[in-house]
């Protein structure tokens, strides 16, 4: 059965209407009057060139483009949210509009008459080379930083991981709650995983390496102060702190 995290929900949905609705303005924005203003590549044209341009038949064909991306962006993003998750979601929000921008492109090209479609073939390269890297990013943030342990220490592997010694480590505890987060100041934040630095509603930086939304999480305070805050993805948390308490026995673990 899928929990829902209320708060992450609605703020996904909201982040989905409002880029559906852009979508759908700047279908509405441009015009055959404005278009030697706004519409990228054919504002830097010659007259001539210009003239080689289907303008009268692009504008609809842009129009009816932006309002269907819009709907389809806001029907596909919230089904996904509700009925798979946050991080579906995630994805959806990154990877959907330049597959749509792709498409756009390559099949705009019939409206130039006699007109080298060399840009946009560029334009699609560019586009494609985007999508690669907005995939890998995805991947590489996805990919589960994992928590190990030995006599000396405990490390968190992975983006944003980290080496602390016994002498290093204050206290360990669960959490059922974590701080109110203001601001993410260097990381990487999608759905319900979350890592880097992060900024509290009193100003503190804390780490997060939240690889789901499992509660309680492990709170990791170092000897200089700073805040770690890790949650597996699949494991349950209480059981990696009983490993980590059976390694580590000297450290204090607060209840």
């Amino acid at each position: 059965m899928l929990v829902i995290n209320r708060n992450a929900f609605l703020k996904m949905i909201y982040v989905i209407i409002g880029m559906s609705l852009l979508f759908i303005a700047i279908g509405f924005i441009l015009t055959e009057n404005n278009a030697k203003y706004l519409l990228s590549g054919y504002n830097t044209m010659s007259e001539e060139d210009r003239k080689k341009i289907d303008i009268k038949a692009y504008i609809p064909y842009f129009r009816n483009f932006h309002i269907f991306l819009g709907i389809s962006f806001a029907v596909l993003g919230c089904f996904l949210v509700y009925f798979v998750g946050d991080n579906a979601g995630g994805i959806f929000l990154g990877v959907y509009p330049i597959v749509a921008y792709i498409y756009f492109i390559s099949t705009s090209s019939k409206y130039s008459i006699r007109l080298s479609k060399r840009w946009n073939k560029i334009g699609v390269v560019v586009l494609i080379g985007t999508l690669i890297f907005v995939v890998g990013l995805l991947g590489y943030g996805f990919k589960e930083n994992k928590i190990s342990v030995d006599s000396e220490s405990v490390s968190f592997k992975g983006s944003y991981g980290e080496r602390l010694t016994e002498a290093e480590i204050q206290s360990i505890e669960l959490v059922r709650k974590l701080p109110e987060i203001t601001s993410k100041t260097n990381g990487f934040a999608l759905g319900t995983i979350n890592k880097g630095y992060f900024k509290t509603r009193n100003g503190e930086i804390v780490k997060l390496i939240l690889n789901s939304d499992n509660k309680p999480v492990i709170l990791l305070t170092k000897t200089d102060g700073k805040k770690i805050y890790y949650s597996a993805k699949d494991k349950s948390n209480e059981q990696i702190l009983d490993e980590i308490r059976k390694i580590l026995p000297n450290i204090v673990y607060k209840k």
